[in-house]
């Protein structure tokens, strides 16, 4: 038996909670592919997500959805802000779910980070790199402290009423991914976008209530998360991913994160995925697994949550290793999953499963995994 593919519980609030069918997770991936710079997504976006459904994934995200337009990283984002989005998303969850994958969504606001060109060959061999142009396709960022850390625009620090209509727009976007038939929710808090802004004082210069102190600092990400639940299902769970660490001395380290999540996991998430960075020039480790320490650290402090690891897990066993050994309970696969939409059911072959263990779509089963 391999522990990867067996199933595994992720607890909710209230009732029974989700039972995946195996522990490999889609890891959220943006794919700057909306034409129509409306936010909706589309025949792209249901193949990209629904081959690697078929595949063998036990959860599929989405890519980051904004849950506002100034949200979005580039003006291609998918979002989550109106209800011709939530529309658009039902049938890719409907076959997402089909395929025998749970369908989750990654809530999420760039801050800082945003309206920039999309990260695609195109624009970036064409010299379309930074920010969208202001007037034109691009539009004024928002975040907790001006800052010029990014080399991007500085942002304009956001207003105690600004903060507070924030938090509704994340309430907002979960209701209405609960109403797209979404079974899980994350609240993207990684890679140097608004919530992590908020958390990291190398971004987070404020004097209020939100900046200084660790429990100001950590009051938007408390506030999202506290709005985000009451709004989301009590019996669906609610996931986070956090960047476990900035690498910088005077960021936001490791064992800030640990500490968080413990109270987090207390306001009602009960998954955390592990990245780290995206704040400022790149000063970590590197290599296969390198982050999966990361995930060690929260499952120590949340030892009754479901914690992933992610970052270069490409190999089976490797990513079968991270589960025996107990550094944590799923993998998050993403460089590795665009090479291969069938990672889950090639590695489950692989790894000597069960045929039973085996995750693929009947119409493939003369691949003989």
């Amino acid at each position: 038996m391999s522990k990867l593919f067996t199933p595994v519980h992720l607890a909710a609030p209230e009732g029974p909670g989700l039972t995946l069918r195996n522990r490999t997770v889609l890891a959220p991936m943006c794919q700057y592919s909306v034409t129509k710079l409306d936010g909706v997504p589309h025949a792209w976006h249901m193949a990209h997500l629904g081959a690697r459904a078929a595949g063998g994934f036990g959860l599929v995200f989405t890519e980051a959805a904004a849950v506002t337009p100034a949200g979005r990283i580039s003006d291609a984002d998918t979002g989550i802000w109106n209800d011709a989005q939530a529309q658009a998303w039902a049938p890719i969850v409907d076959f997402i779910r089909s395929q025998g994958a749970a369908a989750g969504i990654q809530l999420a606001h760039a801050g800082a980070k945003a309206s920039t060109h999309p990260w695609l060959p195109g624009p970036q061999a064409a010299g379309e790199t930074g920010n969208l142009s202001v007037p034109g396709r691009g539009w004024e960022t928002t975040g907790p402290s001006e800052t010029g850390i990014f080399g991007l625009d500085s942002p304009i620090a956001m207003t105690g009423e600004q903060i507070a209509a924030s938090i509704l727009d994340w309430a907002e976007a979960a209701r209405r991914a609960d109403a797209a038939g979404f079974d899980v929710v994350q609240i993207h808090a990684a890679h140097g976008y608004l919530i992590h802004q908020f958390l990291s004082p190398l971004t987070n210069t404020r004097t209020d209530q939100y900046g200084g102190s660790f429990e100001n600092r950590t009051r938007y990400a408390r506030e999202v998360i506290a709005a985000v639940r009451a709004a989301w299902p009590a019996h669906k769970p609610l996931a986070i991913r956090f960047s476990g660490d900035d690498w910088v001395e005077g960021g936001w380290r490791i064992e800030d994160t640990a500490r968080f999540a413990a109270e987090a996991f207390e306001l009602g998430v009960t998954a955390f995925d592990l990245s780290s960075a995206g704040i400022g020039k790149y000063h970590g480790p590197s290599g296969p697994g390198f982050q999966v320490p990361l995930a060690t650290a929260v499952k120590q402090a949340v030892p009754h949550a479901f914690v992933t690891a992610v970052g270069m897990i490409n190999d089976p066993s490797q990513a079968e290793q991270v589960l025996v050994t107990g550094a944590a309970d799923g993998v998050s696969i993403g460089r590795a999953a665009l090479k291969n939409p069938n990672w889950p059911a090639v590695a489950a072959a692989e790894l000597g499963a069960g045929r039973e263990q085996v995750p693929f779509a009947a119409q493939y089963w003369r691949a003989h995994w």
